[in-house]
């Protein structure tokens, strides 16, 4: 038996407790993880509050994010002891993710935890971070440099856009980061952001074609906040999208496209082929600042994963949250 978060629906309705699961619940797979740590992303929170349609199977272990010690394994390329890591795949979705001591999983979805990483360092980064990786990485391969001009990042106070700053800065990027949380601002100019914009001004419909001003962005939000930011992105800036926090919808026109030659990349880190992942987790070994995951995280127990989640969709959460799945 091993302790977990179980989302279940039925009659009863739709609700999400800790469990005493036995391991004969456990779904297939060809490797068993002790798992020690797990995170809260925006997607864990909609799943655990039932306010997004994120679970498609019940009962469901949510949890994108997990890392742990190899228990069994009956794929080759990984061997019990083995320490390893998990982002996306439709864990936590379609699959048993990681907010549980135990997880069942296919082989081919974990990558090796990296030696420049502790779990607890993984976890801060998690997919959020790895997210972010991946974005800059997109960002270098249109040629985005440095001295190009301002890289522009939303949803600055949240995963994604704290460690995205941090990387970018390091790099040598100038950032400017939108928030609408001003209590924030001394917060995200720590991590490197030269100016702090307040998100109203992007939230609203704005027009087909505005100033120019961005070499690049990362965008987490969506909606009309990525239509106004292509809007005022350079001629051939690039602008990454890979979140949806303000919305699905892209109420935008073409004008930024076709008479600026703007590029707009899509960022998915859940199926991302495994070459990326691995790249972009050994990116992340040199080019994020580890000293500054204590100021992007902090750490919970399971048990408080609940009440958190709740908080995380309100826009009450900075940063990572770290889930010690064993307190």
């Amino acid at each position: 038996m091993f302790k977990g978060i179980l989302i279940e629906k039925d009659e009863a309705g739709y609700r999400a407790g800790i469990r005493e699961i036995d391991d004969g619940q456990l779904p297939d797979g060809d490797v068993t993880v002790r798992v020690g740590h797990s995170t809260l992303n925006y997607k864990d929170g909609l799943a655990i509050t039932g306010k997004g349609p994120v679970v498609r199977r019940f009962p469901m272990v949510p949890g994108i994010d997990l890392v742990g010690t190899v228990e069994r394994s009956d794929n080759p390329e990984f061997a019990v002891g083995d320490a390893v890591l998990l982002n996306g795949w439709g864990v936590g979705e379609v699959h048993w993710g990681g907010l549980a001591q135990k997880a069942r999983l296919k082989g081919d979805w974990l990558v090796p935890l990296p030696e420049r990483f502790s779990p607890q360092q993984a976890m801060a980064i998690g997919t959020a971070g790895y997210t972010a990786m991946l974005c800059v990485l997109a960002l270098e391969r249109q040629g985005v440099k440095p001295g190009d001009g301002e890289i522009l990042v939303t949803g600055a106070a949240g995963g994604v856009g704290s460690v995205a700053i941090a990387v970018l800065a390091k790099l040598g990027y100038t950032v400017v980061a939108v928030s609408g949380r001003a209590a924030e601002v001394d917060y995200i100019r720590r991590l490197g952001a030269s100016e702090v914009l307040d998100r109203a001004e992007f939230a609203a419909p704005g027009k087909p074609l505005g100033k120019e001003r961005w070499a690049g962005a990362v965008d987490v939000v969506g909606s009309h906040t990525l239509a106004n930011v292509c809007a005022s992105t350079r001629y051939r800036g690039v602008v990454t999208a890979c979140g949806l926090a303000g919305g699905m919808d892209f109420p935008a026109t073409v004008a930024p496209f076709i008479l600026r030659g703007v590029t707009l990349v899509g960022i998915d880190s859940v199926m991302c082929p495994r070459v990326d992942r691995l790249e972009a987790w050994r990116r992340l070994g040199i080019d994020l600042d580890v000293s500054k995951l204590e100021l992007i995280s902090h750490e919970i127990g399971l048990a408080e994963a609940i009440p958190t989640a709740s908080k995380l969709i309100a826009g009450e959460i900075r940063g990572r949250v770290i889930v010690d799945v064993n307190r």
